[in-house]
C-alpha cells in the first residue's frame, strides 16, 4: 500500500507541474509586446490649425511628396482645399455636391477623394486650382458595399491602397480588408490585403470594438505602412507585407479625431484632425527624428 500511495503522489506531483508550466506560458503568451516610435516624438508636433471651412477636415495629401502644398478635404462639402502650411487662407474647387467625403489622394497629377460608401472621383490635378473643375469623374461599384474612411496613392504603381473601415465581410475584432486598385484600367481585377487584428493586441492588450481605420499611408523612407484609427486612437505600423510591427496608443489631448495621414518626401508625419466644441481643426507635423 505504502507503495502505491508513493505512486499517486508522484503523479499528482507531476500533474500539479504541468498545470504550472501551462500557466506560466499562458501568461507569456498574452503579455503585450513594447510599442514604442522610433522615427517620431508623438508628444511634440508642429501645429497648424485649420481656417473654420475646414473644421471638419478628413483627407490630406501631398503631390509627390511636396510639402509647399497641402490638399484636404472635409466629409460634409465637395470641395478639394488648398493650403499652405501655416497660411490659414484657403482656396478650394467644387468638385461635387454635399457628401460624406473621407479622405484624398494625388496620384500621377491626377486627384481622387474617396466617400464613405466606396465611390470614387477624380480630375485633373490641373483644374484643382479652378472653383469649378472640368473632367470631373465619378466611379461606383468598384469596391464592394461597406464603410470606407482611408486612401492611400502610391506614384511607383499608379495604383490606389483603400483599407475598410466597416465591411460586411470582415468581423473587425479578427481581421481588416483592404483593397487594391488601378483606377486607370477597369478590366484589372482588385487585389487584396489584411490587417491581423490579433498583432495589434500583440502591443495594445485589446482591441474595443474591433480595429476601425481612419487613414492609411506609407512613409517613403522605409516602406512601412502606417494606419491611423480615430475610434482606437490608435496609430498601427506593419512592413511592407502587412505584418504588424508597433501600435501606438494616440493621446485624446493631442489627437483629437485622427482623420488623415500622409508623408512629405522628408519623412516627416502629417495627421489631420477634426475639431470638436473645444478645439479647431487642426494638421500635426512630426518630424522625422535623427538617429
Amino acid at each position: 500500500m505504502r507503495k502505491k500511495y508513493l505512486h499517486l503522489t508522484a503523479l499528482r506531483n507531476l500533474f500539479s507541474g504541468l498545470i504550472l508550466v501551462l500557466l506560466l506560458t499562458g501568461c507569456g503568451a498574452t503579455e503585450k509586446k513594447e510599442a514604442s516610435s522610433e522615427d517620431y516624438d508623438l508628444d511634440s508636433p508642429e501645429k497648424f490649425n485649420m481656417p473654420e471651412s475646414l473644421f471638419e477636415i478628413s483627407g490630406i495629401a501631398l503631390n509627390k511628396g511636396r510639402n509647399d502644398t497641402v490638399y484636404a478635404i472635409q466629409d460634409e462639402e465637395g470641395k478639394l482645399f488648398r493650403l499652405a502650411w501655416e497660411v490659414s487662407k484657403q482656396l478650394n474647387s467644387k468638385f461635387s455636391k454635399k457628401g460624406d467625403y473621407e479622405d484624398v489622394s494625388i496620384l500621377r497629377n491626377t486627384v481622387f477623394i474617396l466617400k464613405s460608401n466606396g465611390t470614387l472621383f477624380s480630375y485633373p490635378l490641373s483644374e484643382a486650382v479652378f472653383e469649378d473643375p472640368e473632367g470631373v469623374r465619378e466611379q461606383k461599384g468598384i469596391l464592394p458595399k461597406g464603410e470606407y474612411e482611408g486612401m492611400y496613392g502610391d506614384e511607383t504603381s499608379g495604383e490606389l491602397y483603400i483599407i475598410c473601415k466597416n465591411c460586411p465581410g470582415d468581423d473587425s475584432k479578427s481581421s481588416v480588408t483592404g483593397y487594391i486598385i488601378n483606377p486607370t484600367d477597369s478590366t484589372k481585377s482588385a487585389r487584396t490585403f489584411s490587417i491581423q487584428v490579433d498583432e495589434i493586441k500583440a502591443f495594445t492588450g485589446k482591441v474595443a470594438r474591433g480595429f476601425r481605420p481612419s487613414g492609411i499611408a506609407k512613409n517613403p523612407l522605409t516602406g512601412e505602412w502606417y494606419i491611423i484609427s480615430a475610434v482606437n486612437k490608435l496609430m498601427v505600423v506593419t512592413d511592407k507585407r502587412w505584418k504588424v510591427k508597433s501600435a501606438l496608443p494616440l493621446s485624446g489631448n493631442q489627437f483629437i479625431q485622427p482623420e488623415g495621414i500622409a508623408f512629405d518626401r522628408t519623412g516627416s508625419l502629417y495627421i489631420s484632425n477634426e475639431g470638436d466644441d473645444l478645439f479647431s481643426g487642426n494638421i500635426l507635423k512630426f518630424k522625422k527624428l535623427s538617429r
